[in-house]
């Protein structure tokens, strides 16, 4: 499907991708990272891992695999791939809400950030997903994203 397929303009060419298709995009991802960071955490700590005091959680090999590895492989698939590889396998891509194009890097990372808010309360701003018209979690609306199903 070609970029000027998605664009929102021409809603008949796309269907915005709902909450179970995106709640099992996020479990299929979630499992691929642990899949790749717990061998790795597992060869730099071994087989201890338990959190033995407050400062451990201030490690930078620790935040480098558990947290920045993360985002910048969510980010960077966004970005250059429109999805991430759970989107991928249930055939959906994260586009611009206004062009239909793949987002900015600007746009990915506001994303990802926003995650955080969607999160805070409740888990609210992905629930948001089921009753908003475009489908759109909080982080999706602050980043100026949506998240379409791919026509087969």
């Amino acid at each position: 499907m070609s970029e000027l397929d998605l664009n929102p303009q021409r809603s008949d060419n796309f269907e915005y991708a709902g909450f179970l298709d995106r709640f099992w995009a996020t479990l299929i991802d979630t499992l691929v990272l642990i899949i790749i960071t717990l061998p790795l955490a597992m060869l730099i700590d071994g087989n201890q891992m338990t959190i033995k005091d407050s400062k451990q959680l201030l490690d930078p090999v620790d935040i480098m695999i558990n947290w920045l590895f993360p985002a910048m492989a969510v980010v960077l698939f966004w970005h250059f791939k429109s999805a991430t590889p759970g989107k991928m396998l249930i055939a959906m891509k994260v586009v611009d809400e206004k062009t239909g194009l793949a987002p900015s890097l600007f746009q990915s990372i506001i994303r990802y950030l926003a995650y955080f808010i969607s999160i805070l309360p409740l888990f609210l701003g992905f629930f948001w997903i089921v009753v908003d018209k475009k489908k759109q979690g909080w982080h999706d609306k602050i980043a100026g994203t949506v998240v379409v199903k791919l026509r087969k």
